[in-house]
């Protein structure tokens, strides 16, 4: 027992030893104080280990590769900088002239024909796809049906993919409330589940009544319009011939629910000022929202229609009708009510279905969009570098390498230069740029780089995923509505039982948080630099995602 307690002991030693040797001592000081060989003596039999070779593999392989990853970062930095200025130039372009769509494009509003009445009006179908959305299916039906549009110009359908029938239930009546009140509602429903979203649509867009319409409205079933929104987005279609798609902004009904909504705001209100203003702006592109958007028939159908190939079905329609050369409007100031998710679960799964579809996409469509004639070259750049490669795959990528593993090790080789220009002058400029489009939030800004931190490791997860084509690349799980955006309580909720904390561990953030948290200490003993007291935060962000104390 003894001898089997001495090896141990040895074997322990050795180890501790070896990662010492690997990971510090860079300087040439501590290299000489380093033992030269580990020795141990057990029962009279000596035993000898040669530690030179680690301190070759250390200065020959590791550190050489560990700056060439550090390099590559820099480069990356850069241009994610670059991308993140030009798109806020154009934004402040816009603002300081007043580039609203209005200037750009020809809008009048709908005339008041007494002799033709309603028929200069076009036949609008506003679609509806749910699946079991007890908690939110009287609100958008009854936001939908409310919209101000002749009676005899507009059909609601709602396309009902419920598998409870009770559910079912709920939106027959629903249904015939408002058909009584004399609204053309349809309410469509298959006998399966494929394709989700984008298979429903498809099969929605086949019947016959379809064909009388000449624009289609998207609204999932946790977003409310205002009765308005047809009058101000519709007439941007009529007199613009050349655009495809108007897209409307989200608001967000709940997003002072918890913490983490509030990051979300402000994300996703950064997504809406920046990237979809300024490919509104300078492009005549961006990428469809999946819904409060309108589209024209005609461009749908010369795109092909609904795609059911990838998680992202409304990215997949607008690059295809962006490649036949159809422009696209977004407006800022017209709103959609929506609601954020407020459990981590969902969230992470949005997330996923988010990162994954993106990067599935650009695996499919790339040599689509090089071998395109039908735009300029500048635009398929922008495509494939900009919109793309920069930011649907490299910038989730970047921040979890970056952030979270790369300046973590960063203590265990004092020998690399890390410039503080990468590590808190870029991103801080980067960060105000971001907290700009939700001024009220600034004060949150330190744990919203924690938050976008946390998130950037499921979205480099799931960006692998749909690159390379993996399992679950094309998981579909619905985003758990809680019908709270509005404080309504229109139908009592029923709680899942729940295995209380195990359910809500989760192991990859602890094991990353342990990892940052191991880093962080060492640095503290062995550095003196303040990238300790950020990882010290980023750890405990991690950990208290790991133990699911975040969201509702």
């Amino acid at each position: 027992m003894t001898t089997f307690l001495k090896s141990l002991i040895f074997l322990q030693d050795s180890c501790l030893a070896f990662i010492s040797l690997m990971f510090h001592g860079g300087s040439s000081e501590d290299a000489a104080e380093a033992p030269k060989k580990l020795e141990a003596s057990i029962n009279g039999a000596r035993i000898r280990i040669d530690t030179t070779w680690t301190r070759e593999l250390r200065s020959f392989l590791i550190v050489p590769l560990f700056k060439c990853l550090v390099a590559l970062c820099l480069i990356i930095s850069l241009l994610v900088f670059i991308e993140g200025i030009y798109m806020n130039l154009v934004v402040l372009y816009v603002k300081l002239f007043k580039r609203k769509p209005e200037k750009i494009y020809k809008w009048e509003p709908m005339p008041e024909d007494i002799e033709l009445g309603h028929e200069t009006y076009p036949m609008v179908l506003v679609q509806i796809p749910m699946y079991n959305e007890k908690e939110v299916l009287q609100l958008s039906i009854g936001a939908a049906c409310r919209l101000i549009w002749p009676f005899d110009r507009l059909i609601v359908q709602v396309l009902d993919d419920s598998t409870d029938q009770t559910i079912k239930g709920l939106v027959n009546t629903e249904c015939a409330k408002w058909e009584s009140k004399g609204v053309n509602i349809k309410c469509e429903r298959r006998d399966n589940r494929n394709g989700y979203k984008a298979g429903a649509l498809k099969e929605g867009m086949k019947h016959n009544y379809v064909k009388l319409c000449n624009y289609v409205v998207i609204f999932d079933a946790d977003f409310q319009p205002e009765p308005d929104y047809l009058q101000r987005s519709v007439p941007f279609l009529i007199h613009n011939p050349e655009v495809a798609l108007v897209q409307a902004r989200w608001r967000f009904m709940n997003a002072n629910k918890c913490l983490m909504t509030r990051m979300q705001e402000m994300s996703l209100n950064y997504h809406f000022m920046a990237e979809q203003e300024s490919g509104s702006t300078r492009h005549a592109f961006f990428s469809f929202n999946g819904t409060a958007g309108v589209w024209r028939m005609a461009a749908m159908e010369e795109a092909g229609g609904w795609h059911d190939r990838t998680t992202v079905e409304d990215m997949d329609l607008a690059v295809r009708a962006g490649l036949l050369g159809w422009k696209f409007v977004f407006l800022n100031d017209l709103t959609v009510k929506s609601e954020l998710p407020s459990k981590f679960k969902a969230f992470r799964f949005q997330q996923h279905r988010w990162s994954c579809g993106p990067a599935n996409l650009f695996r499919k469509m790339i040599m689509e969009i090089i071998r395109n004639k039908r735009v300029t070259i500048w635009k398929k750049l922008y495509l494939v570098y900009s919109f793309f490669f920069l930011r649907k795959i490299i910038v989730h990528c970047f921040t979890f390498s970056f952030y979270c593993v790369i300046l973590p090790t960063s203590v265990f080789f004092p020998e690399v230069n890390i410039p503080a220009w990468s590590t808190f002058y870029i991103p801080s400029m980067i960060t105000l740029c971001i907290v700009i489009a939700t001024p009220r939030s600034f004060y949150l800004v330190i744990f919203w780089i924690l938050f976008e931190n946390v998130m950037s490791m499921h979205r480099t997860k799931g960006t692998f995923i749909g690159i390379l084509e993996r399992q679950r690349v094309n998981e579909w799980v619905v985003t758990e509505k809680l019908g709270d955006a509005l404080k309504t309580k229109l139908l009592p909720r029923i709680e899942k039982p729940s295995n209380g904390f195990l359910e809500r561990v989760n192991s990859k953030e602890i094991m990353v948080g342990i990892y940052i948290l191991c880093c962080a200490c060492y640095g503290l003993f062995f550095g003196n630099t303040l990238l300790n007291l950020y990882l010290f935060m980023q750890a405990v962000a991690f950990l208290v995602f790991g133990v699911g104390f975040v969201g509702t």
